[in-house]
């Protein structure tokens, strides 16, 4: 495992079980997730996950970026526009980290919903 890196404000989480293990760890009360996209992308894949939980005065941020199809570490499918770009579905990510992490009582919002 790759070490997470760690600043004043924020610690950068570079394993998915370890960002999950952490929220059941420190026991926030929620977590927040944004749909990142970018424009440079070579193989139209626009759209990556970004995972915040807030403890302790402290951000514990979680990246997932796409690779066949899919999130890498999450496992979240990708979906075609008409121009064949690939992106994310709000509501689908939302429902699948709420499955996830409901063992847990945390509740998860939408950047862009809140």
């Amino acid at each position: 495992m790759t070490p997470n890196q760690t600043n004043d404000g924020h610690v950068r989480i570079r394993d998915w079980e370890e960002f999950k293990r952490l929220v059941n760890e420190k026991k926030p009360q929620s977590i927040t997730f944004i749909l990142e996209q970018n424009a440079h992308s070579p193989n139209r894949e626009l759209s990556s996950l970004r995972i915040i939980m807030l403890h302790d005065r402290r951000y514990y941020m979680f990246f997932d970026f796409p690779k066949e199809g899919k999130l890498r570490e999450t496992g979240i499918p990708l979906h075609a526009d008409k121009k064949g770009n690939l992106n994310l579905d709000d509501d689908e990510v939302k429902t699948i980290l709420q499955k996830q992490f409901e063992k847990d009582n945390v509740q998860v919002y939408s950047f862009w919903t809140t």
